[in-house]
């Protein structure tokens, strides 16, 4: 396919107030305060999105919605895959019309978002994501781009995570026992 590629990795953060420090000593900046995000997946009945390997998202954040498709990945050891998405003027409206075309939301989660760019090599974007199951990082930008970073972040590849948030969540319900539903957060 030609057009927008995303190539990213996720990283646990055990420790949220150490990483931002870490931030600070390679020249990372906030470049978009903390956002509560809400995201829904969507698929037709048979989940023929699911098995072709894409997704169909339609986020909410900061009062905007953006809804976006994500194709087949690309083996390796950083998640490659096509990205298309846009924002959209009415999340009802869109709700809607994925309705009319087949599409059902089949998994809902939530995060708060961090975005930080700049540092010694700005080509990428590092989000800090806290999330019911934990804290992550999002490297997102060429892939020398996120090794260098991942590394002057004192991590390395054997840190990388290539699954995605419902992954992710599933793993987590089947560590705790318990029946994977919506990844969101208790009141």
């Amino acid at each position: 396919m030609t057009g927008p590629i995303e190539t990213e990795v996720k990283i646990p953060v055990p420790n949220s107030a150490a990483i931002l420090e870490q931030f600070d000593r390679v020249g990372l900046a906030l470049s978009a305060p903390r956002q509560f995000e809400s995201n829904t997946l969507y698929d037709s009945g048979d989940g023929r999105l699911r098995q072709a390997g894409m997704i169909l998202r339609l986020r909410e954040s900061g009062g905007k919605f953006v809804v976006t498709w994500k194709g087949p990945e690309e083996p390796g050891k950083h998640k490659i895959r096509p990205e298309l998405e846009t924002t959209v003027g009415s999340l009802d409206v869109m709700r809607e019309i994925l309705r009319h075309l087949g599409f059902e939301p089949v998994f809902r989660y939530e995060k708060y978002r961090r975005e930080f760019t700049g540092g010694k090599s700005p080509s990428g974007v590092v989000t800090l994501d806290e999330t019911p199951i934990g804290n992550f990082l999002e490297l997102e930008g060429p892939a020398d781009w996120i090794d260098e970073m991942a590394r002057l972040l004192r991590f390395s590849p054997n840190d990388y995570l290539l699954e995605s948030y419902g992954r992710l969540y599933r793993k987590y319900c089947e560590r705790q026992g318990v029946e994977p539903r919506d990844m969101v957060f208790t009141s």
